[in-house]
């Protein structure tokens, strides 16, 4: 059973407690991702998360680094499209610690333009271990072309030009701007007390800027093809239509249709391009809601000379299973799904992540089981329906390889 309380300020304190743990986790998110900045400041949201470790007002950066690992805890942090996450993870008794330091980290870092240096060639070094990994190339081209200008299209780690241009200054308007009481979620989970933790909340966030974060541009689609021709043994092609967000009641229908696509083994991408035909290593589809609409996508790794023909054969699986979805694959994807929702609760970290993650996009706690019900209630129908929906879209289209895609014929 989760509770939640509002402190004055604005920030959103809420807790589980899981009977029987001896540790907790603590996390603190801010709906500070990559889409909400400016067009100036590509890469603001991860350089932010990772400055911010390298010393506050009052802690270095070994400082930081040594009052964690002495409790025997750990503190990290991700960034992603529509928000940043904080995460600690302590014994019982080390709960303030936590706060304490997550609080600190965004209310006094230093910002020192040496350390910013420094951590330029750290995030330089990320460019180029993502840009070595075809995959992960791909999915970054294929967003790039499907939101065409917008911030939600770009690489969340920044380019190497966008980062020269980045400085403390920079950082701390970022930090003014989207580090706002109203914008931030504060949730624990595992051995914790609910009116601990907000007292402990109310007092290591007073200095917190009151107020909301301005909201984000809207997300729009445009579709389109891109590619990166390089020597390769293998051509990775991500294949991806808009779908509906997070707000829309279709979401997981849709979610459950992707997931019956290329979910998993026993799904008509991996039995006919991999078990049947020898197309693909990897194959798989997905379905990611965010705020306003959703991506699906399909991606496989196939030989170069048969990238066309997979493509074109996984694009002709989606549309027959749109018409041809039943009880059986429904219930299996439905399984899926709620399993993966159950099992990555069964940590202290994902009841902390899930509390945190449904306060900023809902505004409430969504109880998993509320979920679990909005899958189950999903039906045969409404599954297909959402994939002739996602299907009828705007595609686009991303290639790396020594053979790239001109499109889906």
């Amino acid at each position: 059973m989760s509770e939640v309380t509002c402190l004055p300020s604005g920030l959103r304190v809420a807790s589980c407690v899981l009977p029987g743990m001896r540790t907790a986790a603590v996390v603190l998110a801010a709906g500070a991702g990559s889409r909400h900045e400016p067009d100036d400041g590509h890469g603001l949201a991860h350089l932010f998360e990772h400055m911010v470790f390298k010393g506050t007002a009052t802690r270095s950066a070994r400082a930081i680094a040594e009052a964690i690992e002495d409790a025997g805890g750990t503190l990290n942090a991700w960034t992603a499209r529509e928000m940043t996450l904080f995460h600690a993870r302590v014994l019982a008794q080390d709960v303030a610690l936590a706060v304490d330091l997550l609080a600190d980290l965004v209310q006094h870092p230093r910002f020192d333009p040496a350390d910013l240096e420094v951590e330029r060639q750290v995030i330089l070094s990320e460019i180029g271990e993502a840009r070595d990994v075809p995959e992960d190339l791909a999915f970054d081209l294929v967003h790039e072309v499907a939101f065409a200008g917008a911030p939600m299209g770009r690489s969340i780690l920044g380019t190497p030009e966008s980062l020269a241009r980045l400085s403390p200054a920079a950082l701390e308007a970022w930090r003014q701007e989207r580090y706002r009481a109203q914008g931030l979620v504060l949730a624990a989970a595992g051995a914790v007390d609910h009116g601990q933790l907000v007292e402990l909340a109310g007092r290591a966030f007073a200095d917190v800027p009151a107020g909301a974060p301005p909201p984000a541009a809207p997300a729009r689609w445009a579709g389109g093809v891109a590619g990166e021709r390089r020597r390769s043994a293998q051509t990775q092609v991500v294949l991806a239509w808009p779908g509906p967000g997070l707000h829309d009641p279709h979401h997981y229908a849709a979610q459950l249709f992707a997931t019956a696509l290329g979910g998993g083994m026993s799904s008509p991408l991996f039995q006919e391009l991999r078990e049947r035909r020898g197309l693909a290593y990897s194959v798989g589809a997905f379905h990611q809601p965010h705020d306003e609409l959703g991506v699906m996508t399909v991606s496989l790794a196939t030989a170069p000379k048969d990238a066309r023909s997979a493509t074109a054969l996984a694009h002709e699986l989606a549309w027959r299973l749109a018409d041809t979805l039943d009880e059986t694959e429904l219930a299996r994807a439905r399984s899926q799904l709620q399993a993966g929702l159950l099992m990555g609760l069964e940590t202290c970290a994902g009841q902390a992540e899930w509390l945190a993650r449904t306060l900023l996009a809902f505004g409430r706690a969504v109880p998993p089981a509320e979920a679990a019900a909005a899958i189950d209630r999903v039906t045969v129908e409404e599954a297909r329906a959402a994939g002739r929906a996602i299907l009828s879209g705007s595609s686009a289209v991303a290639s790396v390889g020594p053979r790239l895609l001109t499109g889906l014929s």
